[in-house]
Parts: structure tokens; C-alpha cells; sequence
């Protein structure tokens, strides 16, 4: 059951960037971006959230209500009329995919004993590099071939199949010390978020010392401070915060922060690019950004093997030294440059970015 999730909700990050320019032209809206940050803001707000829910209501009714929310915003998102819509059905959407992952690791973790997670570890591998690879291909054929609306409802038959049987056959369980629902760090984190998004995202329009803009983000850092003042205080937090102060968390955070803020970054702006301004069609784009998914997946296999005898800084460290090379590269990228120069830059830049 958490396979299936898992894939769905990877997958729902990759697959609609391809489409995001036709979407933009068909309902007819500047702010198609928002049809991603709505989405991945959601993530944020909830991912949180599902934890404290998980051990109070438990966790099988927690991640069935998610995947059945993950569902229906998939629906409606298939079925909207204007960009405004898909945007709030993007929302719905990510409330469900906020919480699929947290409350599924919880639930594996409480499935297999310590000497059993590294062979599930690598089951749950498969949909975690399968659907990056799958995303842009997929998505690029659907939005060619048939209609863009179909990355939504193509989710619907694989999420019921997994919530029937997740009904059926999942394990119920619940924490005593769930505590009180710290809703003072639920507000100022979904209010940072929300605010520092918004000035990002109308900065380039706007400008970036305009009042609306400089006023919000301003805003939203100060909600950020205060979320960091009030989580330290609480005694039952929706953060913990204090996990920071582990060198090999706080370490490994950072590493994921940027991996997946490159990683995500360049598969929003590529198919901008190759659509946009090259001309391309939604399934030439999603073939041109697939090699990166190759690379990935290559390192990965390869990392496995050298991390025992090279260890994970040497690793990283190097991954990311090659990576930032490779992306360097891409400012030389112009209206007429090679697709195959393309893809190979999207490959190398993959394998780089696998080691991190």
C-alpha cells in the first residue's frame, strides 16, 4: 500500500511539470507556476501535521483519509475549469500527498524489525527512482496524445486499488502520547510558507522592492522566527526542532535541501524552456529531461556499492562538486542549442546528483 502511494505522490511532482505550459495556454493564465507551488506548498504545510494526526487517530485511518483526499483532488483537478480551480484542487491534492509519506514510513518502520528494513528500503527504492524517470515521459505523452487532464485521472484506478486494500488488510495503531495539537506552529508554519512563496513567486512581476512584495516576505520571515521561538518553548512542538542539533541530521537535511531543490528546480524550468521558447512538443520536452532519471538511477546502484569503501562525505562531496560543474554548464544553453547536448548535460547532471 505505501509503494502505491509513494509512487503517486513522486510521480505527481515530476509529471505535471511537462504540462504546465499547455495548461497555461488552454485555461489562459500568467501564474501557471502555481499549479506546482500550490501543490508542493501543501506538501509543507501538512507533511508536519500527519504526525501528530497519525499517533491521535491512528495511523490507518490517517493515511486512508490521505489517500482518498490525494484522490479526490486528482479528480477535480481532471475535471477543472480555470487555472484558479486547478490551483485549489492542486491544494486538496497535496493535503493528501502531505501526509502519505510521513504516516507510510511510520507504519513500514513499525512493520519490519531493525534487521528487515534494509531489504524493504531497497523494495520502497523502486518507486522513489521509478517515478522521477517515469514523470516527464509520461507526462509528455499523455499531454501530446490524449489530454493534459489524464496526469490527474490516471491516479484515480492505482490510489482506489491501494485504499480498498489498505482498508482490508492494514494494521490500526495509535500513540498514548500524542499530546495536545500544537496548533500555535500549524499556523505560523503554513503563514511563513505561504507568505515567502508569495513574494518569490510575484517578485519578478511585481518587483522586488514593491510594497506588496517586500511587506509579505518580510512578513513571512518574521512568522518563520516566531514558528522557531515557539517550537523551542512548547512541550509537545509539531517540529521538533532540537533534532537540528544532531550533526548527521542537520547534516543530511541540507544535503537533501539542496538535491532536492536542484533536482525539482531544473525539471520546472526545463520543459519552460523546451516548450516555451525552442518550440518543442510535451513529449519531445519529457524525452529530452528523462536522461536525468537514468543518471540517478545509475548512480544509486553504483553508490550502494562504493559506500562502505569510500563513505558517505567523499561521496556527497564529490557528487555535488561534479553537479554544480555540470549545472554551470546550462548558462551557455541557448534557442538553437543541440537536444542531444541537452540530454546528455541532463544525464551527467543525474549521475552527479545520484552520489548526494
Amino acid at each position: 500500500v505505501y509503494v502505491s502511494a509513494l509512487f503517486l505522490d513522486i510521480l505527481d511532482t515530476t509529471i505535471v511539470n511537462v504540462a504546465l505550459p499547455v495548461m497555461g495556454a488552454e485555461l489562459g493564465g500568467a501564474d501557471v507556476e502555481w499549479v506546482v507551488i500550490g501543490y508542493t506548498l501543501s506538501l509543507a504545510v501538512w507533511i508536519p501535521t500527519s504526525g501528530w494526526l497519525g499517533d491521535r487517530i491512528g495511523t490507518k485511518r490517517t493515511f486512508l483519509f490521505a489517500l482518498m483526499a490525494f484522490t479526490v483532488g486528482s479528480v477535480l483537478c481532471g475535471l477543472a475549469q480555470s487555472l484558479t480551480q486547478l490551483i485549489a484542487f492542486r491544494v486538496v491534492q497535496g493535503i493528501g500527498g502531505g501526509m502519505l509519506t510521513p504516516v507510510g514510513i511510520a507504519m513500514l518502520f513499525r512493520a519490519f524489525p531493525p534487521a528487515e528494513r534494509a531489504k524493504a528500503s531497497t523494495v520502497v527504492m523502486v518507486p522513489t527512482l521509478v517515478a522521477p524517470a517515469l514523470g516527464p515521459v509520461l507526462g509528455g505523452w499523455i499531454t501530446e496524445y490524449l489530454d493534459w487532464r489524464w496526469i490527474f485521472l490516471v491516479n484515480v484506478p492505482i490510489a482506489m486499488a491501494a485504499w480498498w486494500f489498505g482498508r482490508r488488510y492494514l494494521r490500526e495503531h495509535k500513540e498514548s502520547t500524542a499530546g495536545r495539537f500544537d496548533a500555535s506552529g500549524f499556523v505560523l508554519s503554513a503563514a511563513a510558507l505561504a507568505l515567502v512563496l508569495y513574494a518569490l513567486s510575484e517578485g519578478p512581476r511585481a518587483g522586488w522592492l514593491s510594497a506588496e512584495v517586500l511587506g509579505l516576505g518580510l512578513l513571512g520571515v518574521a512568522c518563520a522566527v516566531l514558528l522557531v521561538v515557539v517550537e523551542l518553548r512548547v512541550s509537545s512542538p509539531m517540529v521538533e526542532l532540537r533534532l537540528f542539533g544532531n550533526r548527521m541530521f542537520r547534516q543530511c537535511n541540507l544535503v537533501g535541501l539542496f538535491s532536492m531543490a536542484s533536482f525539482l528546480g531544473v525539471t520546472f524550468v526545463m520543459p519552460q524552456y523546451l516548450q516555451s521558447i525552442r518550440g518543442q512538443s510535451p513529449f519531445t520536452s519529457g524525452l529530452t529531461t528523462f536522461p536525468q532519471a537514468i543518471g540517478v538511477m545509475a548512480s544509486s546502484f553504483i553508490a550502494g556499492r562504493l559506500y562502505a569503501r569510500i563513505g558517505p562525505r567523499r561521496l556527497m562531496s564529490g557528487g555535488f562538486l561534479a553537479a554544480g560543474l555540470t549545472i554551470a554548464l546550462y548558462v551557455g544553453l541557448e534557442v538553437d542549442t543541440n537536444l542531444w547536448l541537452i540530454r546528455g548535460l541532463m544525464l551527467l547532471r543525474g549521475f552527479c546528483m545520484g552520489f548526494a
